[in-house]
């Protein structure tokens, strides 16, 4: 059963929804001021913002008249990376490049290329290349902008009734510890997640051809979810049985049916009727912070059987029936696939005067793009912009998930998304997880940042690195082989803590597993520091956080004893280190993540 579940997910996943247009994307300049320049085992390319531009797309080419291709950085979704610089680790050391870029309008359309620029990737001399990292710590600082708050995904929500179980863990007990822990541990506020009309929840049956509704098991999910202190982002979606126009068009193992409705008038009032009863139930004054989405991904062919024109009038159905609860309700979407749709949503919305409050689309392999570009365009520059599905790679089953590298790739997009996206949600919370079958083993790589058994994978430990920050940013400045590029970092300040977070990670996911030409030592300067403050360093690295190497040679599925070790074997590790003339000296390999914390030393 699973494997016909991935088969039909393989077969189809590909396949993209109408994107015919009405409208036309505007005609961007390509960036100026291009650079590229090379050091060991990399290229850094540089550039110009371009007003308008959603993203960037690399371009390279080698020769001096070769054809320009986009640079591939094998995540298997979008390639367009949201600002500069971008670090090229798929060249070959010593041979000579072409690069250039172009502006990206939306994810489907790329602009003319820019003037080229010429750069050789460096071959490693046996030497460690040094970045120098310079903290501003007595700066008056910045908000420090926190996007894994907001929100985190989700399987189905009605799994957390499940009392089946996945190699003797209770599913629903499982992935609700895991909710709480987003919650408790990370801080994470509201949970977003498929299928609350899909038959397991009841909602809607027709007696003699009269709908009938039914949010008992409704009421029981969102129960538990403000239970654990989260909110619910309440997808509506899949479409009922009874209500579809056609049942037999479904997606996942589960069966969610994703055909349009027979008629869009009983849709309308079905969601009418969702709403006011969580209204009436819960208060409006809560309703009123939740966020109602409109289906998921139908841009992709695997997730909506209908046209592009069907499911712009399910938005339209579906917004007018949250607003006539209450108007200040908030509805929005597209939901899309790598970034897509958006325009055409803002477009149609612009014509036919429906609300879009937030925008919401989804993207894998990259930071997420800037849509703030399309909402100015189309007169929607007040609303919310929600990543409600993001990642290391869009693959099921991917060891990549597993990865000490999947968690470094979580702070280079969190940085990324700081202070221009109003969410980043990762996807998914826990390995209970069943959109093409139940977990056949602890490490298969699932898109959870929790194994089942409830341990953290690195992708976790990268969450809690971030939850550590502090609430006031600090300048910082990144400089030498690769620093700004492969070589990020993060400074925040407390009251009496300061907390610099630095990472090394390229983008390459055929990297993965590390790269030792990648490595870097980094010079971490802090002048204006109390010399007589203690440094400690918490590590992310492999072997280190790294629950794929602990459980290297652990069977399918490890025992409780197995497990209560595994877990200490797989934590982050602190240790301290000496600061010495306002600075501190570290190594980073690609990929890895430190956070230095400096307090007081206490008597």
């Amino acid at each position: 059963m699973q494997q016909d579940a991935r088969t039909d997910w393989d077969a189809r996943i590909s396949l993209r929804s109408d994107e015919e247009r009405e409208f036309t994307f505007p005609d961007l300049d390509p960036p100026k001021e291009v650079s590229a320049v090379g050091g060991v085992g990399q290229v850094t390319i540089d550039w110009s913002p371009v007003d308008g531009a959603a993203g960037y797309l690399i371009l390279r080419g080698t020769g001096d008249d070769g054809p320009l291709e986009p640079v591939d950085h094998h995540s298997g979704d979008v390639l367009s990376v949201p600002a500069p610089p971008y670090v090229d680790t798929t060249c070959i050391p010593g041979t000579p490049y072409r690069y250039a870029v172009a502006s990206v309008p939306e994810v489907t359309v790329s602009g003319r290329p820019s003037q080229t620029v010429g750069a050789v990737p460096l071959v490693a001399d046996g030497t460690l290349p040094a970045v120098s990292v310079t903290v501003d710590v007595v700066a008056e600082g910045t908000e420090l902008a926190k996007p894994w708050v907001p929100m985190i995904g989700s399987e189905r929500l009605s799994q957390l009734l499940c009392t089946d179980r996945t190699a003797g863990h209770e599913i629903g007990v499982e992935l609700e510890q895991a909710l709480r822990r987003m919650h408790d541990e990370i801080g994470v506020r509201t949970v977003r997640a498929h299928a609350i009309f899909h038959d397991d929840t009841r909602v809607y049956t027709e007696v003699d051809g009269v709908p009938a509704y039914d949010f008992t098991v409704v009421d029981a999910i969102y129960d538990k979810v403000l239970a654990i202190g989260l909110r619910p982002v309440v997808e509506l979606g899949f479409m009922p049985r009874e209500l579809a126009s056609d049942p037999t068009k479904t997606v996942f193992e589960y069966g969610a049916i994703i055909s349009p409705p027979a008629s869009y008038e009983r849709w309308h009032d079905l969601v009418h009727a969702l709403v006011q009863h969580l209204v009436d139930r819960y208060g409006l004054d809560e309703v009123l912070t939740w966020d109602f989405e409109v289906w998921n991904e139908a841009n992709l062919e695997v997730f909506w059987s209908g046209t592009k024109a069907e499911w712009m009038h399910l938005y339209d159905a579906t917004a007018a029936a949250v607003k006539a609860v209450d108007p200040r309700l908030a509805v929005g979407g597209p939901s899309s696939a790598a970034a897509g749709w958006v325009d055409d949503l803002l477009a149609h919305a612009a014509a036919n005067g429906s609300p879009v409050d937030f925008v919401s689309t989804h993207t894998y392999g990259s930071p997420p793009l800037d849509v703030r570009a399309s909402l100015e365009r189309h007169g929607f520059g007040d609303a919310r912009i929600l990543w409600t599905e993001w990642g290391v790679t869009p693959t099921h089953f991917n060891p990549i998930n597993d990865s000490v590298f999947s968690g470094v790739f979580l702070l280079r997009g969190m940085r990324s998304a700081a202070g221009r996206i109003d969410a980043l949600s990762y996807w998914v919370a826990s390995d209970h997880f069943e959109e093409l079958g139940r977990p056949p083993k602890f490490l298969h790589g699932g898109f959870g940042l929790q194994t089942v058994g409830g341990l953290a994978k690195p992708r976790y430990h990268a969450l809690t690195l971030l939850s550590r920050l502090g609430p006031v940013e600090l300048p910082v400045d990144v400089r030498g082989d690769g620093g700004g590029s492969l070589v990020e970092a993060w400074a925040s300040r407390d009251r009496d803590r300061i907390a610099v977070l630095l990472w090394n990670l390229t983008l390459d996911q055929s990297k993965a597993a590390g790269a030792p030409e990648l490595t870097r030592t980094v010079h971490v300067q802090l002048p204006g520091v109390d010399p007589s403050w203690r440094v400690t360093a918490t590590t992310l690295a492999v072997g280190v956080g790294d629950i794929a190497t602990a459980a290297a040679d652990l069977g399918d599925w490890p025992t409780d004893e197995e497990l209560a070790d595994l877990a200490e074997r797989s934590r982050l590790v602190s240790t301290p280190l000496e600061l010495r003339d306002e600075a501190v000296e570290l190594i980073l390999p690609m990929p890895s993540a430190v956070l230095l914390e400096l307090r007081p030393r206490r008597s």
